[in-house]
This record gives C-alpha cells, sequence and structure tokens, in this order.
C-alpha cells in the first residue's frame, strides 16, 4: 500500500500489485515531486507513466494539478492495479487518467503526444539495449520543453540519451536508486548537468 503524497488527493491510499513490479520509495517520491514542483514542471502538462506499476508517479501529478495522464503497464494483474487505483482518484474528483495494458514501445509506437513530463520507471533488469530502444521511440513524442525522469539501480548502466537525442540536466542518487533527468537536446552552451547524491 503506497499514498498520495500531496494535492488534491493527499493521502488517498493506492493499491500496489503483488509481484513483478518495483514502486518508487515514498523518499525518493517526496523529493522528486519536491523538485519537480520547484521547476514548475506538473501543473497543467500532459504527463506519461511509463512501466507504470502501481500507476503512482503519474496519478501524484493529477493531485498537484497535471491536466492528463497517460499510465502504460504491460502486466494484466498490475494494470488491473492501475485501473482500481485511478477509480478511486477520480471519485476524489481528480482527472480520469487514461490506462494502456501495452508493451512501452508498442505504446510509443501507436500514440502521438505530446507529452511534456514523463516518467520511466524500467525493471532493473531490462537490457540498456532495450533501454535505448525506449527512448528513441519516445524522443518525437516530447514537446520543446519537456522532462524526462528516468529510475533506475545505482549499478545499472546510464541510460544513452544521446541516441534519444535527449540532454542530461540532472543525476540523482538516493541510496541503490538513481534518477536522471533529461530534455530535448539543446545547444552545448545552454545548460550544465547537475549531479547529486544523497546516502541513507
Amino acid at each position: 500500500m503506497t499514498r498520495i503524497i500531496a494535492g488534491k488527493a493527499r493521502g488517498a491510499r493506492l493499491d500496489v500489485p503483488h509481484a513483478g513490479t518495483r514502486p518508487t520509495s515514498d523518499r525518493v517520491r517526496e523529493s522528486l515531486f519536491g523538485a519537480l514542483e520547484s521547476a514548475d514542471a506538473i501543473a497543467g502538462a500532459r504527463v506519461l507513466d511509463l512501466y507504470a506499476g502501481s500507476g503512482a508517479l503519474g496519478l501524484e501529478t493529477l493531485s498537484r494539478g497535471a491536466a492528463s495522464a497517460d499510465l502504460v503497464e504491460m502486466g494484466r494483474e498490475a494494470a488491473a492495479v492501475v485501473r482500481r487505483n485511478v477509480a478511486v482518484l477520480t471519485k476524489a474528483g481528480l482527472p480520469t487518467a487514461r490506462v494502456h495494458q501495452s508493451a512501452v514501445r508498442a505504446f510509443l509506437q501507436r500514440t502521438t503526444g505530446p507529452y511534456d513530463l514523463v516518467f520511466s520507471d524500467p525493471p532493473y533488469d531490462l537490457e540498456d539495449d532495450a533501454m535505448t530502444a525506449d527512448l528513441v521511440s519516445l524522443a518525437p513524442l516530447l514537446s520543446p520543453d519537456a522532462l524526462v525522469i528516468i529510475e533506475r539501480a545505482r549499478r545499472s548502466t546510464p541510460p544513452d540519451l544521446a541516441e534519444a537525442g535527449l540532454d542530461l540536466i540532472r543525476e540523482k542518487t538516493y541510496g541503490d536508486t538513481t534518477l536522471w533527468w533529461a530534455e530535448p537536446a539543446r545547444p552545448a552552451d545552454e545548460y550544465q548537468p547537475v549531479v547529486e547524491s544523497q546516502s541513507r
């Protein structure tokens, strides 16, 4: 069980799939969403939550004022959990998130976007080539000022952002988890990546 941290549905309880997913910890979510709100990246955003698991990341954005959210989850049980969570939050007055039971790349190849904020929290055992192919498929669907947040184990190979035409703008580690923040590529003199770490 996890909860919506803040916003209109603050405190609402969300179910979590029994197996096959790896929910983002409350500590990481609190830090991430605090940073996103400081960057004014949530209000009015069109959000895409890939490998959605329980849907907690996408649903948190709706609670905080995002305009829409597409939640993509391939697993049958997990997708059913996401739909239940969406139903609960819709009754609480949030916009209805769209749930897509689909492989990520198949969804990306048939959707149109654009998206302003994207979460990609793939299974830790996803191969690097598959991760890169997902990002390549995602890139054309991003708005010019979009943010892409990628979560993986600290030991994982960093995502190949350049292959997808993305620039790294921030990297932060929380214990065994690393978040990479990326945006559509800009001229090299327009940004400086921020690398941070936060020990347990």
